[in-house]
């Protein structure tokens, strides 16, 4: 039997709130579309406290405990790690079956999305891993590409040769930052970040003899094997996603070595990590650096696949939406960096016919997310 005091909670949390949305919305959306959004909101908050108060009910709970009981008992091998070795498994199997059966707007998005995961594992060192607040991201992205482009389109430079040689460039950058901001940390790291980032902006769009400026470099070259060019989006598309599976595969394992775990400490108290006796001069150079040659690898191949850059690829908002990529996801999570990246790729693009709404359905998600996950979707509670 339902309690007032249990109702009265109801009455706040699912009819309040609703009207509230309803209200904010109300001079976006206007009265009929506030009021079919505070209705869904409404019929949501519903039907979840009612699965919410079924869940509760002493005949669920016998089921779940006698499930609990099988799972950690006679099948000890599905405890933990389960659930998210499937749900790896089945997302890269999803990913390497799906293009075929997609049309050329939708593997062009993928295509971005998989190149959005390589930046988020890379910001991922410097941010989830070390805990230094990187700004400035998207600098070394766009170090990597012109990189790539000013040697490509100068004495035509292959796109083999750009992969490494952008990389390299853009973690001599990484390294220069590093050292500048050794003593550094928190919101005093986060400002010199961002200047950074908007130093490498001014210099791309105003060095007009070398970056020609805000018109940008064009005809870069594609990646070819043999006589064969990569034209297609589905080629670029499997050659990215073998880079992010390498790139993965690689970072995981460096995580799980000392490196890693003196990542890890530096995060938690860098303080006690030098004390046991961890270089956190040389580790968080060498998080600024790694992070940032994985940053102009993807830039190279940004530019080798759209043949054009300028200077608007490579702003501080771009490093946010990198940044944002990775805390949906969680700090910290190597999957959840991807899934991040995915996510804000491939959802705007789902709700484009929503786009008067896209901003207000993506706010209320956040909102949503920091209340009640704030760890991200993958990432673990500390």
């Amino acid at each position: 039997m339902i309690q007032p005091a249990e109702f009265k909670r109801f009455l706040k949390r699912y009819c309040v709130l609703p009207c509230w949305f309803g209200l904010l919305a109300l001079p976006l959306m206007g009265w009929t579309g506030a009021g079919k959004l505070t209705l869904t909101l409404l019929l949501a908050g519903i039907l979840g406290w009612a699965i919410y108060r079924s869940c509760r009910s002493s005949r669920y709970q016998r089921i779940a405990a006698v499930v609990s009981f099988f799972f950690e008992n006679k099948c000890p091998a599905f405890k933990g790690r389960i659930s998210r070795r499937v749900v790896t498994v089945g997302g890269g199997l999803l990913l390497l079956v799906l293009p075929p059966f997609l049309n050329n707007y939708y593997i062009d998005t993928l295509n971005l999305a998989a190149l959005y995961a390589l930046l988020a594992i890379g910001l991922n060192i410097t941010v989830g891993y070390t805990g230094l607040l990187d700004l400035g991201y998207a600098a070394f992205y766009g170090v990597g590409a012109y990189t790539y482009a000013l040697l490509s389109t100068g004495i035509g430079l292959s796109f083999w040769l750009g992969l490494p040689l952008g990389g390299a460039v853009a973690a001599f950058f990484g390294l220069i930052l590093g050292l500048i901001t050794l003593r550094l940390r928190g919101d005093y790291l986060a400002i010199i970040t961002l200047g950074f980032v908007q130093m490498i902006y001014l210099c791309l769009n105003n060095w007009d003899s070398v970056t020609q400026g805000p018109n940008g470099i064009m005809q870069i070259g594609r990646p070819a094997i043999g006589g064969f060019v990569l034209r297609s989006p589905i080629h670029f598309y499997y050659l990215i996603l073998f880079f992010v599976v390498i790139t993965a595969i690689a970072v995981h394992r460096l995580v799980q070595s000392q490196i890693g775990r003196a990542w890890i400490a530096i995060r938690e108290d860098e303080v006690a990590a030098e004390t046991m006796g961890i270089d956190t001069t040389k580790i968080k150079v060498l998080a600024f650096s790694l992070g940032a040659a994985i940053a102009g690898v993807a830039g190279v191949f940004f530019a080798a696949r759209y043949t054009f850059i300028s200077p608007e690829s490579f702003t501080f908002l771009e490093s946010v939406r990198i940044l944002s990529m990775v805390v949906l996801g969680g700090m910290g999570s190597l999957p959840g960096a991807i899934l991040g990246a995915f996510l804000l790729t491939v959802l705007p693009e789902v709700l484009r016919g929503l786009a008067n709404y896209r901003m207000l359905i993506f706010g209320i998600a956040l909102v949503v997310m920091m209340i009640f996950r704030p760890q991200g979707l993958l990432g673990k509670r500390q």
